[in-house]
């Protein structure tokens, strides 16, 4: 976890959001990395029709937006913040000294760069295939991996029909049909890690 205390003690601002504030949006050149304190924000891509396709959810102690700093490239994609949020904007010159000077961060920011690589060669696997019940228990299982035995999964089945590409509906009967079949448990409705 980030220690929040140091960036502002370099003097880096801490800034609020209000829900539903775009951070920002794609064709954006990136100038910062940003660090939630406290809050959370949904990284999407939106369709010509206008529906989102969410490619990640960042939560209080993560951060977002270092892809596009490290190699230089405008953004790709909106970031939005899911509820009020508290974020900490860190300039590339900052970004850089934090990935000299602190191995631990470093470590992080190779295991959270890999992690969101496995999950983008995860869902494009998962785009092609045509099977949405497929689809839906690979999501399911990868966001259950995050959680302890016994807690409820806390994601909407919006939230699960934009990062599956499928529509609520299928979302709600593939969810019905999966605890049908014994993949996953739900009690009263959520999705609980067993």
């Amino acid at each position: 976890m980030m220690n929040f205390q140091k960036l502002i003690d370099k003097g880096l601002k801490l800034k609020s959001y209000s829900k539903d504030s775009v951070v920002y949006e794609p064709g954006m050149q990136p100038r910062y990395v940003y660090f939630i304190k406290s809050g959370e924000v949904r990284m999407v891509t939106v369709s010509d029709e206008g529906k989102e396709f969410i490619q990640g959810v960042f939560k209080t102690g993560q951060y977002f937006g270092e892809p596009a700093l490290l190699i230089d490239r405008p953004y790709l994609a909106f970031t939005i913040t899911n509820k009020d949020s508290h974020i900490i904007a860190v300039n590339k010159e900052d970004f850089f000294d934090l990935i000299k000077n602190e191995p631990d961060f470093s470590m992080d920011l190779i295991r959270t760069l890999s992690n969101r690589l496995f999950y983008k060669s995860m869902m494009l696997e998962e785009l092609a295939s045509e099977k949405a019940e497929h689809r839906l228990l690979t999501i399911i299982n990868y966001l259950l991996d995050d959680i302890a035995v016994g807690e409820n999964l806390k994601v909407t089945r919006q939230e699960l029909a934009d990062m599956t590409g499928l529509r609520v509906e299928t979302v709600i009967r593939g969810t019905k049909t999966l605890a049908e079949k014994g993949l996953i448990k739900t009690i009263k409705g959520k999705i609980v890690k067993v």
